[in-house]
């Protein structure tokens, strides 16, 4: 008896693998007989449409009785005799479509009726009312313009394994409505940032991505060998180094919306690819980036979401009120009880750090380790809106420092929903100071930190010739994007997210 139980989800199984490569052969000989009729679907190479759906939905009022082409993906189909309902999907979203065989006429029917939910089609007919007060257009012509030879999953189930929606995106778009309207609201947020920054003077430009030095950020780099020239290298990790390069020829604000590339591991907030908005004004500093990114955060969600209070989760993130300031050692200490102003040297902030069992690497100093409390104890607690200041020298190879405490330097860090949203600086120009930073990162990364930055002498150059007093910033757009569709995971907000490859 157990034996026989066993055996039933694979006998089950096999009868469902069975049963679908039947309905597939099905579809394949549908095909084939349209082909040998004449009526190839896969030789039509254009229709045209006047309306989407959701245009007519909206605008009912003005639009019923009128004549509507209208193309899409057939969603659901329910013959009944000589009349059938449906459901058209184009990018709009879906409307119900009513078929009469009357309408049509009687061969034209009779092809419909044999058309499959994922057929692709083009109609043209009248917008009215149907008895049940459902928005619908009655079909007075009806075109195959592309066969489905797939079976679609159910639209009531939607497509729920997550490996199978990141891999086959295509599929999650057509079934899954909230998916479709993500990707709407990414495109809507990115074009309103560049809206945002070109009225404020800004200029966008494009960088290299395929560099020598891959510099501007503490990561890994991807290497590749460019035949050409017979030469490595890298894709970009930051977008940093070549913005400022154009501060320095006298481009006074400059942003660039791109991606970049990052060898390292996958979780809910990182993928190996991903979109970094960075820009770069001339003659300001950290606290006019702070005035910059809390405007635009604002003006972002405003326009986009038509609200600056949005959900996230089991949080409402408030983005209407002013933004928090803390300095790095106030968040520690205010989540903590720790003043590391009190922390005489690297010696005593490693005993504390042993105290709390937070680990360390032997060529760590007290700059460092103040931000290792602040990444255990407290960037988790930062949900609402929160500027982090000030950061230690350490951890800030491209920063200015502080005139007035010059182990730290003028950065802060955005922290929304216990996340990194943006990193900015007081852009360091002092290119003494600057090969000075070099020099400390290529002995990290002798000392075996492989994220650590290499000198750039044509950046050296650079900054030789003369940069201005200049703030700049890095926002992660995916992160972003994951705010304002309260979205748990960056593969949620990326098209195509990076994924192993199937055997």
């Amino acid at each position: 008896m157990a034996e026989q139980q066993n055996n039933q989800p694979q006998t089950n199984k096999r009868q469902q693998e069975q049963d679908i490569g039947q309905l597939l052969k099905v579809r394949r000989e549908k095909l084939a007989a349209l082909q040998e009729a004449g009526k190839d679907p896969f030789q039509i190479t254009k229709y045209d449409v006047t309306h989407h759906c959701r245009e007519i939905k909206d605008n009912f009022d003005e639009m019923e009785g009128k004549t509507v082409s209208v193309a899409g993906r057939i969603m659901a189909k329910r013959v009944m005799g000589k009349v059938s309902f449906g459901n058209i999907l184009d990018v709009s979203g879906d409307i119900q479509f009513y078929a009469a065989r009357d309408n049509i006429g009687e061969e034209n029917y009779a092809g419909f009726k044999k058309f499959d939910r994922g057929d692709i089609v083009g109609m043209k007919g009248e917008v009215f009312r149907t008895e049940k007060g459902e928005k619908s257009i009655r079909i007075s012509e009806i075109t195959l313009l592309s066969k489905s030879l797939q079976i679609l999953p159910e639209k009531y189930h939607g497509l729920v394994n997550t490996d199978i929606r990141y891999r086959q995106r295509y599929t999650d778009l057509i079934v899954n409505d909230e998916v479709r309207e993500t990707f709407v609201k990414r495109s809507k947020i990115i074009s309103t940032i560049r809206r945002y920054l070109d009225d404020q003077g800004f200029m966008e430009v494009e960088t290299p991505m395929l560099v020598s030095n891959a510099g501007g950020a503490a990561a890994r780099p991807f290497e590749t060998h460019f035949n050409a020239l017979d030469e490595d290298v890298k894709l970009r990790i930051s977008l940093e180094l070549y913005l400022k390069r154009l501060i320095v020829g006298g481009l006074e604000r400059v942003y660039e919306i791109g991606r970049v590339f990052r060898n390292e591991g996958l979780d809910t907030r990182h993928n190996p690819e991903f979109t970094l908005m960075e820009l770069y004004q001339a003659y300001t500093d950290y606290n006019g980036m702070m005035d910059l990114t809390e405007n635009m955060f604002r003006y972002v969600a405003r326009e986009v979401c038509g609200t600056t209070t949005v959900p996230y989760g089991e949080h409402m993130i408030d983005l209407g009120r002013p933004f928090e300031r803390l300095t790095m050692i106030e968040a520690v200490k205010k989540y903590t009880g720790i003043d590391f102003d009190k922390i005489p040297n690297t010696d005593a902030a490693k005993k504390l750090a042993d105290e709390k069992e937070i680990h360390y690497e032997d060529r760590h100093t007290k700059g460092d380790i103040l931000n290792l409390f602040f990444e255990e104890f407290v960037e988790e607690n930062l949900i609402q809106p929160t500027f982090v200041m000030d950061h230690p020298v350490e951890i800030s190879p491209l920063t200015k420092r502080k005139p007035d405490k010059p182990d730290y330097v003028e950065r802060f860090e955005l922290f929304i929903t216990g996340r990194e949203m943006c990193n900015a600086y007081s852009e360091l120009n002092d290119p003494i100071d600057q090969r000075e930073r070099f020099k400390a990162q290529e002995a990290a990364l002798a000392a075996g930190d492989e994220e650590a930055n290499t000198t750039d002498e044509d950046f050296l150059n650079a900054l030789e010739i003369g940069m201005p007093p200049t703030g700049g910033i890095g926002y992660g757009i995916d992160r972003l994007v994951m705010l304002l569709t309260n979205s748990p995971a960056i593969r949620d907000v990326l098209l195509f997210p990076t994924m192993k490859s199937l055997n």
